[in-house]
């Protein structure tokens, strides 16, 4: 795949730039699935987060820090490549992995593989021996790796080990500690309980689902009210894990030279979070602390996730590739973002088309399928209890008006338009307000010029996306999951053969 012609030629790392590693600060990300900025210091009044406020307190806070992408695969292929996952081709969940073959950009590589030709010692894990992800005793036959999930031929080499202990005397790395996070409280009632007895083990009890403060558009239903419960007892699970990755550091006289990434892949995973455009599915929490950066500092300017790339580089003091899209935002010459960019496409058989632009005042979204919508048949959405019940309260009529405007309309606007300050949740659609025509049509256009400017390929086609759906049932072991996926599926070349 060639990048877009207004990608510029890629700059390699001098030989002279690995002669000096052993001078450079260690990195470490930490990299939480499926988790919006419920912390503390992020205002979670429900909770309490006392490791990650602590970072905060010592570090760099950015409350305007947002995905790509609002899903796993993709935000990751980006985030390791400090490229739009439109660019390089990656956009869609979980593809280029059977037959269909996705191979990078030339000019683009992984940032592991920039760190290791600099000296570095890369690896990826846990962050704590003996742990798996999941703050669990790692079980026996279970590897110590951590998560990857790129949507495009890598070399597994690019990492030495799954965690820096097997490093050279003075050899500093380049360490991701993948965490479970929003994952850990799975989809059933059989996985709360499992989770509640890891909870009940760490914090006494669980967090009593009475406490919890849901969005408006989802109703007080117990199912919906213990299921994010659960959810906020797994912030709290992550930040004792990074508790006990910061001490390790300390211990081992490491955390006054180590830069500390913390971040999550995107938001919640729920009805308006993961795989959508909203804040829910796309504000991240972003905290840096470690060598030159200001203690107790916050920064409200627009970021991208893929920024993590080419801050982290460039505080090892390697430079950053040229094609690269991800910014240094701790430069001295650093100018701000005007607007920051996301992408959602197709999540398992759900093929969709939604793109976003970010401005200081306004978020507004483009559905490309607006026939089609919100919730959308789903394999993986819709064996989440949540769903289960929110689609029982549907069809019994017993939803409040906003949940039915907002997650079950037959078709969606195309487009869509919310003033941010007044209105953070993305409630009220402004893009048919003749006030806000002027807005509308501003972001519309920066939104269509990030589209040619960036190469973005838009949708697949009907070859590829069978041959991807054709590979995720190879995958697929449960029968009932291998028949839901393959009927709607061909919903999906349905609606496509129709035009909607």
């Amino acid at each position: 795949m060639k990048l877009s012609k207004f990608l510029l030629p890629f700059l390699f790392v001098s030989a002279t730039w690995v002669a000096r590693a052993a001078d450079r600060p260690n990195v470490l990300w930490f990299v939480v699935d499926d988790m919006s900025a419920n912390f503390s210091c992020y205002g979670e009044t429900v909770i309490r987060t006392p490791h990650v406020d602590e970072l905060a307190a010592e570090g760099l806070t950015f409350t305007r820090a947002y995905a790509t992408s609002p899903v796993c695969s993709t935000f990751r292929s980006a985030l390791i490549t400090g490229m739009y996952q439109t660019s390089i081709g990656a956009h869609h969940h979980r593809s280029g992995r059977g037959k269909h073959r996705i191979e990078l950009p030339d000019g683009v590589r992984p940032v592991p593989e920039l760190f290791r030709e600099a000296g570095y010692y890369t690896c990826n894990g846990s962050g704590i021996p003996g742990l798996d992800r999941t703050t669990q005793p790692l079980g026996k036959g279970k590897k110590p790796n951590g998560k990857t999930d790129y949507n495009f031929n890598w070399n597994p080499e690019m990492y030495d080990s799954h965690d820096w202990a097997g490093r050279k005397e003075g050899q500093p790395f380049f360490m991701q500690v993948q965490l479970h996070g929003g994952k850990l409280r799975g989809q059933s009632e059989r996985t709360y309980a499992r989770f509640d007895a890891q909870v009940t083990k760490l914090f006494g009890k669980p967090l009593d689902p009475a406490a919890v403060k849901l969005p408006p558009y989802y109703p007080r239903d117990p199912i919906l009210l213990k299921d994010w419960s659960a959810y906020l007892d797994s912030v709290r699970v992550t930040d004792h894990h990074v508790g006990l990755v910061m001490k390790r550091l300390e211990r081992e006289n490491l955390l006054a030279d180590t830069l500390v990434v913390f971040f999550t892949d995107h938001g919640i995973s729920h009805a308006r979070g993961k795989q959508f455009l909203y804040d829910e599915g796309t504000h991240v929490p972003l905290i840096l602390r470690g060598p030159g950066i200001p203690e107790g500092r916050t920064r409200t300017d627009l970021v991208e996730h893929i920024d993590i790339a080419a801050l982290s580089l460039a505080a090892a003091g390697i430079p950053i590739p040229e094609t690269m899209q991800g910014r240094n935002v701790l430069a001295e010459d650093y100018k701000a973002r005007e607007a920051v960019f996301a992408a959602r496409d197709r999540c398992g058989e759900a093929a969709d088309r939604i793109r976003s632009v970010r401005t200081d005042k306004y978020l507004y979204v483009r559905n490309f399928y607006p026939r089609r919508p919100h919730l959308m048949p789903s394999n993986y959405k819709d064996s989440k209890l949540i769903l289960i019940r929110l689609r029982q309260l549907h069809a019994q009529g017993k939803l409040p008006e906003l949940s039915r405007q907002l997650l079950f309309a037959p078709e969606r606007p195309p487009e869509e338009l919310y003033l941010h300050a007044k209105d953070p949740l993305q409630i009220r659609n402004l893009a048919d307000d003749p006030a806000h025509a002027e807005a509308l049509a501003d972001h519309r256009k920066r939104l269509a010029h990030w589209i040619e400017a960036t190469g973005d390929p838009g949708p697949e086609s009907p070859e590829v996306y069978q041959l991807e759906i054709d590979d995720q049932l190879k995958s697929t072991r449960d029968p009932k999951a291998r028949a839901t996926y393959r009927k709607n599926s061909e919903l999906y070349k349905k609606w496509a053969s129709e035009g909607k």
